[in-house]
């Protein structure tokens, strides 16, 4: 019942010396609006951007550098799989050896770019980002379709000429009208379109991080083609490719090199399955050793979902330096409130004073201006929110990598509140101690 009081008080004295319960409003409200603005941007980008299927979702690294490079412990040469050993894990799909590992989907892909014409005059060709892929990467990655669906399994075996839009990209050419059935050319080729994609919000876009449009945490591929298509017509790779070793002329010759620039994804059935996996993937590296390949140790690894962002360091050392320096803010902020408390409960000595004469003890007298403080926090995360949001909306807006972040979440919004109260409650801990040391017969001698 006291604490209740106390509180009922503390919301009371709020309008006592209002410019000066203003300025800690504020000061408490700035400082948490810049650590709950930070640390929502940073708890977005490093959270789990599929957490029904992220425990199933495999990504192999297979290291195909030469043994005279070779450092025990170090990082591969890329991350990245050559297309002859897609190609090759690609074809074991129908094979017996896959049998008992667990393996659902399988899927390789690489970046494409080039020039897509719609069948309209008024509408120049401009240059489009995509990729080339398999009909299972729409299953494996949820993507919702608008209209239409994947191509089959069997287009991918025959190489058609069918491609997959983006709900964005098929605005552009069409409106929004459903375009399934029509034909684009991209690169100098026409092309079926047969899907289009609904809007996809994935905040880390982890199933092409390497290479993908518009980095980790923005940005879409527009059109999807088979990859045995994009083979047939040559397409060119958009990307980064990394080759340790001299291949052979022409466009086989890549195909069959040791070059990397293919991405690859594995979906289990259970998590439970990686070690099959594993042990799937080490007995076709054995069987590449006596082919004289792949002949570095621990050849093969793999990195689920969560794994391979940090692998591949999507949240950024510097991301996380933004947020300890906004809380060194939130610091400074407190420091502010804590002088600012000590001015305004010091001048309340006599009214301490009177209390500790009428028999009030130093405990009670620390409930109250402890309470007092607490209230002002509360008021400063009320403050503090919407300067919260505004805080998020300006980094997003202006940070390309996150400016399709969502706002905040409801953990979020409570940190505010908590963390608001946490800071006045500890910057109120040596003013509200000052005020209980203060000696009854001096006030009252005084008065």
């Amino acid at each position: 019942m006291m604490l209740a009081y106390y509180f009922s008080l503390g919301l009371r004295k709020l309008r006592s010396n209002p410019a000066l319960t203003a300025l800690m409003v504020l000061t408490l409200a700035v400082g948490v609006a810049a650590s709950v603005s930070t640390l929502s941007i940073l708890q977005l980008m490093s959270a789990d951007p599929m957490p029904s299927k992220s425990k199933l979702l495999f990504v192999p690294v297979i290291d195909n550098g030469l043994m005279k490079n070779y450092q025990p412990g170090a990082k591969p040469d890329d991350v990245q799989m050559s297309y002859r050993d897609a190609r090759n894990l690609l074809a074991q799909a129908t094979s017996t050896n896959s049998g008992n590992s667990g393996i659902v989907r399988r899927v390789a892909l690489y970046g494409l770019n080039g020039a897509l014409e719609a069948n309209r005059s008024d509408l120049p060709a401009s240059h489009v980002g995509g990729i080339a892929t398999h009909h299972d990467y729409f299953a494996m990655f949820e993507a919702p379709f608008l209209y239409g669906s994947a191509w089959s399994a069997q287009d991918d075996a025959n190489g058609a000429a069918v491609v997959v839009l983006s709900r964005k990209q098929s605005e552009v050419l069409y409106g929004k009208r459903n375009p399934v059935g029509k034909t684009v050319r991209y690169m100098d080729h026409d092309f079926l379109i047969v899907g289009v994609l609904n809007e996809w919000r994935l905040m880390t876009r982890f199933p092409h991080l390497i290479n993908g449009s518009g980095g980790h945490f923005n940005g879409e591929e527009n059109i999807y083609m088979p990859l045995q298509t994009s083979v047939q017509i040559q397409a060119g790779m958009e990307g980064s490719m990394t080759c340790t070793q001299e291949t052979a002329p022409g466009y086989q010759g890549l195909l069959d090199s040791e070059c990397t620039w293919v991405q690859f994804w594995f979906e289990l059935a259970s998590a439970a399955d990686a070690p099959q996996l594993q042990n799937y993937l080490n007995a076709y590296v054995s069987e590449q050793k006596k082919l004289g390949r792949l002949q570095r140790p621990d050849a093969v690894k793999i990195y689920d979902v969560m794994q391979w962002m940090e692998l591949l360091n999507v949240v950024k050392s510097d991301s996380k330096l933004t947020v300890w320096l906004a809380f060194g803010f939130l610091a400074l902020c407190l420091v502010n409130t804590m002088g600012l408390l000590l001015a305004k409960f010091s001048v309340r000595a006599s009214e301490v004073g009177v209390r500790r004469a009428l028999g009030a003890s130093r405990a009670e007298i620390f409930k109250q201006f402890l309470s007092e403080a607490a209230v002002v926090g509360l008021a400063g995360g009320v403050l503090g929110l919407p300067l919260s949001l505004v805080a998020m909306q300006f980094i997003a807006t202006s940070s390309a990598d996150i400016g399709n972040a969502p706002g905040m979440n409801w953990f979020m919004f409570g940190t505010t509140f908590v963390l608001s109260v946490a800071a006045s409650v500890l910057a109120g801990l040596l003013p509200t101690w000052r005020a209980c040391q203060i000696t009854p017969a001096l006030q009252l001698k005084s008065q």
